[in-house]
């Protein structure tokens, strides 16, 4: 399908799945597909000009050193550095309502060393959720103006927003007893940010960085 609708890009993800080495123990189905994979990548006959096969894995040392072969580029992608792991701070919060600066943007870049695109996604979901835990363990509210659940360009005075005991115009209730239309939640801050930060953990170790970086030595080519 790719040659007849060529030109074509085919994107194998998790390519170690797919094209691990080769041994006894597999099933004869998954040799079946390996052998296959292999002749249509570079076979007799095959004309593959203007299609681009493109692989990832997390594992490349798991690979089959024919399907190694057949992948001319073997490119490391390192983890992100500071601005671009900002820049994916930015996309994971997309439109939500926060009321984080471009300075706190900028220092959660700095703070997430080591951490990749998707430990940050994992850290802005949990942040996301702050204000709705926030909401369901308040014990008191306060009216406060904000836009209506109805119509968003009208303005109403009496919503109802989780406040601390002390905090002026502090009523005793839970979210339970605020009808839902007037339910006004908080708005994403840093303090939320902060707290997702501190309860996860970047999910790539050291040593696998450093057998990355010796596979891109033994075997990896710059593009």
């Amino acid at each position: 399908m790719a040659r007849d609708k060529k030109p074509s890009i085919i994107f194998i993800d998790e390519g170690d799945a797919l094209c691990s080495s080769r041994s006894e123990n597999e099933s004869e189905s998954a040799r079946r597909i390996k052998t296959e994979f292999l002749v249509q990548m570079q076979g007799v006959g095959n004309d593959n000009d203007g299609v681009l096969v493109l692989g990832a894995t997390n594992i490349p040392w798991s690979l089959d050193s024919a399907i190694k072969r057949r992948f001319e580029k073997r490119i490391y992608i390192p983890l992100p550095e500071a601005p671009a792991r900002s820049n994916i701070f930015r996309l994971s919060l997309g439109s939500t309502p926060h009321s984080l600066t471009e300075h706190d943007i900028k220092e959660l870049g700095m703070r997430t060393e080591g951490y990749s695109g998707a430990d940050i996604n994992i850290v802005v979901r949990d942040a996301l959720m702050q204000p709705v835990r926030k909401v369901q363990t308040a014990t008191h509210f306060r009216r406060v103006r904000g836009p209506s659940r109805d119509n968003p360009d009208v303005m109403e005075d009496d919503l109802l927003t989780p406040c601390s005991p002390g905090a002026p115009g502090a009523m005793e209730m839970t979210w339970m007893e605020v009808p839902g239309n007037k339910l006004l939640e908080p708005i994403v801050s840093m303090s939320d940010m902060l707290m997702a930060l501190s309860n996860t953990k970047p999910s790539v170790n050291e040593n696998d960085l450093k057998r990355l970086e010796e596979f891109t030595e033994d075997f990896g080519m710059e593009g």
